[in-house]
């Protein structure tokens, strides 16, 4: 990415191994993540690489690597991290003292043809099927997405019998709605006014939805909770007016679980929170803590997240996938 609205598939050197903790993955699937958005309207510095979720096959691996090797098909959460410090064994991985970001520094961008992935022991997860399995799609949601739906429904402490709202229709919402249903929840209120979107939640799982925003949002949202509210809001946009609309329509004694990247500084609704006894959790998704759990769901076909993907392009399409997104043409693009 180069510049606001500005993506470019380009050259560059090959991934090799660097450390004798690397892995060499080529990238067989990979996807756009509404968080690339953010950037893909506003970006001004420097050209950075793209991407963080992506399935592949492993190709080499270097001499300290004792748990991945070559021919594995692997999916990568959306950082890497050593797997053995402090923060990961607290399943913390996104906090790993030697955390790093794809795209970032000398890690290479997982839209491209192949990954160096360091300290490959402790990010990667070996799938058991062939790298052409029909189930791929949903597969790669663990990189990211679904992972961190399930990660907001965990953090509002989703449960049997709990009312829920998901503020948002994207990807992470429509996860989010998968997560709570498979939790136990027992009303599920999507908050979104896209219908290809919202009827794709209600086969999610999503009891109701509520295509309106603001005060109208949180006049329907209590209507249908006999006034109180939810005990559980799933936050997955990260705007200041999601946020405070999630503030608002949580019960007092309820949870919020934000996992949209946020997009303003203070807290809205904090002191009414406070009044309120609303616990306020989440942040970025430590992806690799949920892979094990949520993948035999998806490996057994009773959760298809890969549902969130309606288009599929080649990477050299990657800047027509952007555009789609951002124009909300379409939910979410993989690249194949």
């Amino acid at each position: 990415m180069h510049a606001a609205g500005d993506v470019r598939v380009e050259d560059v050197p090959d991934a090799s191994i660097k450390a004798p903790t690397d892995a060499l993955v080529r990238v067989t699937r990979s996807c756009i993540c509404g968080s690339d958005l953010w950037p893909y309207k506003s970006h001004a510095g420097e050209a950075m690489r793209m991407g963080h979720e992506f399935i592949g096959v492993v190709e080499d691996v270097g001499a300290e690597v004792s748990t991945i090797k070559a021919g594995d098909v692997v999916v990568a959460p959306f950082v890497s991290s050593d797997g053995s410090c402090t923060f990961c064994r607290e399943g913390l991985q996104t906090s790993c003292r030697q955390v790093a970001f794809w795209g970032s520094a000398d890690v290479d961008g997982g839209q491209g043809e192949a990954v160096r992935v360091p300290h490959a022991d402790g990010t990667l997860v070996v799938l058991p099927v062939p790298e052409d399995d029909a189930l791929m799609p949903g597969l790669l949601t663990l990189s990211d997405v679904f992972s961190t739906g399930h990660h907001a429904a965990v953090s509002a402490r989703v449960g049997p019998g709990r009312s829920v709202a998901v503020v948002g229709d994207g990807a992470v919402g429509l996860c989010g709605v998968m997560a709570a249903k498979r939790l136990g929840a027992e009303q599920i209120i999507l908050l979104g006014r896209h219908t290809d979107r919202t009827d794709l939640g209600r086969e999610f799982g999503a009891t109701d939805v509520v295509a309106v925003r603001g005060k109208e949002a949180v006049t329907a949202v209590r209507e249908l909770t006999g006034g109180d509210g939810v005990h559980c809001v799933l936050e997955c946009v990260g705007e200041e007016a999601s946020f405070l609309t999630a503030s608002k329509i949580v019960r007092a004694g309820g949870a919020i679980g934000r996992v949209g990247v946020p997009q303003f500084e203070a807290l809205a609704g904090a002191r009414p929170s406070f009044l309120r006894n609303v616990t306020i959790s989440g942040g970025i998704a430590p992806a690799r803590a949920y892979i094990e759990e949520l993948l035999p769901d998806v490996l057994d076909g009773s959760l298809q997240p890969g549902r969130v993907f309606d288009r599929t392009i080649s990477l050299e399409e990657t800047p027509e996938g952007y555009r789609a997104m951002a124009d909300r043409e379409a939910i979410k693009v993989m690249i194949a």
